[in-house]
């Protein structure tokens, strides 16, 4: 399993160094060459004269910052003939980062380099109410067998950070916690400070997102949202969320909770929502709220099965689609007149459906936004799969990892 690269961020300089210093402005131009190498993910090495380029760094300058980082054994260059001169490329053994994803049911790890290429991944069934110790204790196993694998083969170097992602809101507070809140689907973890837990557990730097969050991160860089600049991700599985990007960054709101529409109200007298209130969107087109409609008539089927039924013409189940297609698009309607996205990616297991729903959910958005937001608003199914939230987490790893102290190296 490959991914497409990674658009690094860059971390603010840390430290007792002074701004505009000479090794302050040092340690600032290395990280905005492994910037451009990290992003060269799945491409051939870059020259110097590429690189020089990209950074509007003086030729000289690279060739000093890539003497520097090769020492360091950040990358690894090759003597070329010709136009191309030397190439360069992140090293192999200059680290791992891991992208970690615990939903309702499930535990999924990847590992991959630190241009955010997978190099290793491992999916398990997690119990639906399990404590956050069991969570932790089984993701915890799960990466040390895989990074274990990988150092069988070659030294892959040091694990430098983890993305963690959780179907939660995750509010940062002002002492520097990163607290779980109220959620249905994780009862067992809510006030737990996730990134305290998971650091202690990792001892590795951790960094803490909603689910939904990451997902869309995953499709604005290497999925279904490539090109788009403000996009929703959407993932419909036991419950509804949305992650938020605007301005080609993630938009995560005052408290860590916008997106969350699956509680948005539709009908103050609707059915009964596991939040407590009534009538919420989550209630009408969940995986769980269709199970629940079709409990009677389909009593064994999986999800998957209930696909099926719909595909080879079950009508009980395909107007149950079309019923969930209709309302999610009118929650969807919603968020495309607020945030006036140019596409909106549907993930989660719903998207397993495919043109079952998304059709239905397309006719909901058509009746309820705007007629130009519902005209130019692409809505499409996630091209990561089940894989979104894990891939972003990743991504948050290889956007976040310090690589460069603030003096620079060298």
């Amino acid at each position: 399993m490959t991914s497409a690269p990674v658009t690094p961020a860059h971390p603010p300089a840390r430290g007792d160094v002074a701004p505009g210093s000479t090794s302050s402005l040092r340690g600032a131009n290395q990280r905005r060459v492994l910037a451009v190498l990290q992003a060269a993910a799945g491409a051939e090495a870059l020259s110097q004269a590429a690189l020089a380029r990209e950074t509007g760094l003086a030729p000289a300058t690279v060739s000093n910052i890539v003497r520097d980082l090769a020492a360091a054994e950040l990358v690894e260059t090759t003597v070329g003939a010709g136009r191309r001169g030397t190439t360069v490329r992140i090293a192999r053994s200059a680290g791992l980062v891991a992208g970690i994803d615990i939903g309702h049911r499930h535990a999924r790890v990847v590992v991959g380099d630190l241009t955010g290429e997978v190099l290793a991944h491992d999916r398990r069934p997690l119990g639906a109410a399990h404590p956050s110790e069991e969570g932790l204790d089984l993701v915890a196993a799960m990466l040390e067998g895989l990074v274990a694998d990988l150092g069988r083969e070659t030294d892959p170097g040091p694990l430098r950070s983890i993305g963690f992602g959780l179907p939660a809101p995750i509010a940062r507070t002002s002492d520097g916690r990163e607290v779980v809140m109220e959620s249905a689907i994780l009862p067992g973890w809510v006030g737990l400070d996730a990134r305290q837990a998971a650091q202690e557990r990792f001892a590795t730097p951790v960094h803490v997102e909603n689910d939904a969050n990451l997902g869309a991160l995953a499709e604005h860089t290497r999925g279904a949202g490539v090109g788009h600049g403000t996009m929703a991700f959407v993932k419909v599985s036991s419950g509804i969320g949305s992650g938020l990007i605007i301005g080609g960054e993630p938009f995560r709101g005052s408290l860590g909770t916008a997106g969350e529409i699956g509680h948005l109200t539709l009908d103050e007298q609707g059915p009964m929502c596991r939040c407590g209130s009534r009538g919420c969107l989550e209630a009408y087109a969940s995986v769980g709220s269709i199970e629940t409609l079709l409990a009677e008539r389909l009593p064994e089927a999986t999800f998957d099965e209930v696909v099926a039924a719909a595909a080879d013409g079950n009508v009980v189940a395909a107007r149950v689609f079309e019923d969930a297609g209709l309302h999610l698009g009118w929650g969807l309607a919603m968020l495309a007149n607020l945030v006036n996205p140019s596409a909106i990616v549907v993930g989660g297991d719903l998207a397993r459906a495919g043109d079952l729903v998304l059709d239905w959910v397309r006719v909901g958005l058509r009746r309820h936004a705007l007629a130009s937001v519902a005209q130019d608003t692409v809505v499409c199914a996630s091209t990561l799969g089940d894989r979104a939230s894990a891939i972003g987490a990743l991504a948050l790893a290889v956007r976040t990892v310090e690589l460069i102290p603030a003096g620079g190296i060298g």
